[in-house]
């Protein structure tokens, strides 16, 4: 028997996430040998800790086997590992939340074909435009950029303190 795949694992997984006020941003099923790996990467406004990850797992796992026990999803005899935690910084950055997360972090976008780099600012209302934090030379500038410009954004890790002006520009309301 064919074990569930993630759409069918989606709504149990959705459900316990927003209880918890955070969003699934990967879901997949993996085979690996004689278990699969269940693998999901939930985020939220405020980032989930480690206290939190480990009762969202307990629920899922707990709802998984009720939805078993129920005849509602079938694992057959094959065990499961099931694996939640935080998105890496190597998730792009497709959606408004998805920026609006990493405000202050470096991006790493193609416009026009070409890489960029900016610190992320505020998002507009809309949520369809961002503030790019530049410096260029030594002057800092900030200008808005609608997000349907921008493809492939990545956030950019960051080993050293960001500049203070950088970091105090970056949460400034957005203003176009």
């Amino acid at each position: 028997m064919a074990f569930p795949q993630a759409d069918t694992l989606a709504p149990i997984v959705e459900k316990i996430a927003e209880q918890h006020h955070l969003d699934v941003e990967t879901l997949a099923v993996k085979p690996a040998g004689a278990k699969t790996r269940v693998l999901i990467a939930v985020d939220g406004d405020t980032r989930p800790d480690l206290d939190l990850l480990e009762i969202v797992s307990k629920q899922i796992s707990e709802a998984f086997d009720a939805a078993e026990d129920r005849g509602e999803l079938r694992f057959g005899n094959q065990e499961y590992a099931l694996e939640v935690s935080t998105p890496g910084v190597d998730l792009p950055l497709t959606l408004a939340r998805h920026w609006r997360r990493n405000q202050g972090r470096i991006a790493v976008v193609v416009v026009e074909g070409k890489k960029q780099r900016f610190r992320i600012g505020a998002l507009n209302d809309a949520e369809d435009a961002v503030m790019a934090i530049e410096t260029k030379g030594k002057t800092l500038t900030s200008s808005p950029r609608p997000l349907v410009e921008v493809s492939g954004a990545t956030v950019d890790v960051e080993f050293k303190q960001p500049p203070a002006a950088e970091l105090e520009l970056a949460q400034a309301p957005f203003e176009d």
